[in-house]
C-alpha cells in the first residue's frame, strides 16, 4: 500500500458522501502557462484565428488541463495529491475559453461511489462547462487513512 497523509478517514466516509462542489475558472493566461509546462503549444489553445480555421467555436482549453483542474476537487478533499492512486476520464465536450477577464467556468462535483478494501474509495466526478458534461466516466481511486 502506498503511504498517504490523507486528511480523510476511510471509516468516516460512506457511499454517497459528497466530497465537494466547486467552480474553477480557466482563463487564457492559464492556457499559456499550461502550454509552457506541458510543451503542448498547439495554436488551437491560444490563437482564435487558428481555432476558428480548424472549425472550432474558439480557443479550447487543453483536455489534460481540464482533467487536472477537475482532479483538484479530489486532491483538495483528500488533503494529499499522493493519495490519488488512479484517475481516468473520457473527454466528451470542449471547454471554450473566451478572450476576456471572465474566462470559462468549469463546475466539478464529486461523490464517493464505492468503498474498496484496503482503505480505498472510488470517487465519481461530474464536470460541466455551460451545462454540458465535458468529462465522462471521471473517476478517481483514493487511498484514505
Amino acid at each position: 500500500m502506498p503511504s498517504t497523509v490523507s486528511a480523510v478517514s476511510y471509516d468516516e466516509v460512506a457511499v454517497g458522501t459528497e466530497i465537494g462542489d466547486r467552480i474553477f475558472t480557466l482563463r487564457r493566461s492559464d492556457l499559456v502557462r499550461y502550454a509552457g509546462a506541458s510543451g503542448d503549444f498547439n495554436p488551437i489553445h491560444w490563437n482564435e484565428r487558428v481555432a476558428q480555421e480548424a472549425g472550432l467555436p474558439g480557443v479550447l482549453a487543453h483536455g489534460m488541463l481540464t482533467m487536472a483542474t477537475a482532479g483538484r476537487l479530489v486532491t483538495d478533499w483528500a488533503g494529499d495529491p499522493g493519495a490519488v492512486i488512479e484517475y481516468g476520464v473520457k473527454f466528451s465536450s470542449p471547454v471554450v475559453v473566451p478572450d476576456d477577464d471572465e474566462g470559462a467556468q468549469v463546475s466539478v462535483q464529486g461523490v464517493v461511489e464505492k468503498k474498496l478494501d484496503g482503505g480505498r474509495v472510488v470517487v465519481n466526478l461530474t464536470v460541466r462547462h455551460q451545462g454540458a458534461k465535458v468529462l465522462m466516466a471521471a473517476r478517481a481511486t483514493v487511498q484514505l487513512s
